[in-house]
């Protein structure tokens, strides 16, 4: 993605415990995305949450182990978020994986004004 207008948000969710292997999944996902040269990445800590299993995951005192929710988003062009999630394939504790189409305003430092 070189310039602002369309693309599509690709959103992750998972919990921040989730691993592969002896490594966090979603440094997995986050460097296989930069692996693909994807525009970039952002994983997002959640406080509270909860999915398919409706078990809440929230912070607890004294527990240093929460498993909180995380969700980790991509923006790009839709062919390419496309094909990242075929690398993806393999991992087992991937949540929902949602897609969104969106304006981008700004880039790398340029900015547009929105269409009105």
């Amino acid at each position: 993605m070189q310039t602002p207008g369309q693309a599509v948000l690709l959103r992750i969710y998972t919990d921040e415990n989730a691993l592969v292997g002896d490594r966090s999944l979603m440094d997995v996902i986050v460097q296989r995305a930069q692996t693909a040269r994807l525009a970039g990445a952002t994983v997002l800590r959640g406080r509270k949450g909860f999915g398919e299993s409706a078990r809440m995951h929230e912070p607890r005192p004294l527990d240093f182990n929460d498993n909180l929710p995380v969700v980790i988003e991509f923006v790009d062009e839709e062919a390419r978020l496309r094909e990242f999630l075929t690398k993806l394939d393999d991992l087992k504790d991937i949540g929902l994986v949602t897609f969104e189409k969106v304006e981008v305003l700004r880039y790398g430092g340029h900015h547009v004004e929105p269409h009105r």
